[in-house]
């Protein structure tokens, strides 16, 4: 683990302890462990939205060659890796890219429709808070909120959009000077061909149906994940509707996507859950267990991805 990611790991252990401190650290074990029943319902809720990204990655792909399977394991593994490992993002990525790979998808293809599917997934999680936003602010008269979020919100915009012109303008040399380096971790990666990774991706960047389509799936998969913060804090005994499930959901994650720095986003999805669910009234020690209860579900649906690699 590079020392930036090291210093990161550290500032978001520290903001975690602080935070637990704040709440109680003794009532959120108790109330998370209390709730733990409710884990099996959380996980399948997550692998349904898993298959539903892993079909969004398909059409990315082209998918016309790959089972539905086969490409579910190789999300399943991408999701994995990243959440369990202590590498930077691109180690899940690169893991899902070599099973696509040994299930007969032309390495090219295969970084190219990564590249794309990790672009609409974005995409699509801009969608989902956009639409958040617009709840939030029929629900609560005042805008004390807006500040931190749309900022937020304004800072991921802008980096999707340089995300796709760095695309356009031919910036996936980079990976494959990148994946030359990779190649000394991953010797897998050393055979790969990437000549024609630009021309790859402008093709399928172009099939319109497929792209409308794959966002579509994303925005549903995360949309989805109402339903798991909805069933935890019912279980947490803090019921609320689902509209408000479908914003904390929405926002929490987008916090924890904003600390895509910090390994594992320590800290920073607590810090996201404690603030999205402060404006409905849930308290710190109950978003903190609800928070605890998302990293239960993720070591039981991740830890065995690992496995499956």
């Amino acid at each position: 683990m590079k020392w930036r990611s090291v210093a990161a790991l550290a500032a978001g252990c520290i903001a975690l302890v602080w935070i637990l401190h704040q709440a109680g650290l003794e009532t959120v074990i108790r109330d998370a462990a209390q709730a733990g029943w409710v884990l099996p319902a959380m996980g399948a809720i997550h692998l349904y939205q898993l298959f539903l990204s892993a079909l969004a990655w398909r059409l990315s792909l082209g998918g016309s060659r790959l089972t539905r399977k086969n490409v579910f394991v190789a999300r399943w593994v991408r999701e994995g890796v990243n959440a369990l490992l202590p590498v930077a993002q691109v180690g899940g990525q690169v893991a899902g890219a070599t099973i696509l790979v040994r299930r007969g998808v032309a390495p090219v293809l295969a970084v190219a429709g990564t590249v794309l599917d990790l672009t609409l997934e974005a995409a699509s999680q801009l969608i989902y808070t956009l639409a958040a936003i617009g709840i939030l602010l029929g629900l609560r008269g005042d805008r004390a909120w807006f500040g931190w979020v749309g900022g937020g919100v304004a800072l991921s915009a802008a980096g999707i959009g340089l995300f796709v012109a760095a695309q356009r303008f031919g910036a996936l040399r980079l990976i494959e000077a990148g994946l030359e380096r990779l190649a000394q971790r991953w010797p897998t990666l050393a055979t790969w061909s990437m000549q024609g990774l630009h021309a790859t991706l402008m093709r399928r960047q172009a099939d319109r149906a497929s792209v409308l389509r794959a966002v579509a799936l994303h925005t549903s998969s995360w949309s989805i994940g109402t339903l798991e913060v909805w069933v935890a804090l019912m279980a947490l005994g803090h019921g609320i509707g689902l509209v408000q499930a479908f914003v904390i959901e929405s926002l929490a994650m987008a916090a924890r996507s904003a600390g895509f720095a910090v390994p594992g986003a320590v800290g920073v999805q607590e810090g996201g859950f404690v603030l999205v669910c402060g404006l409905f009234g849930v308290p710190a020690e109950t978003a903190l267990a609800l928070s605890v209860l998302k990293r239960l579900r993720e070591v039981l649906i991740a830890a065995p991805a690992l496995l499956a690699r």
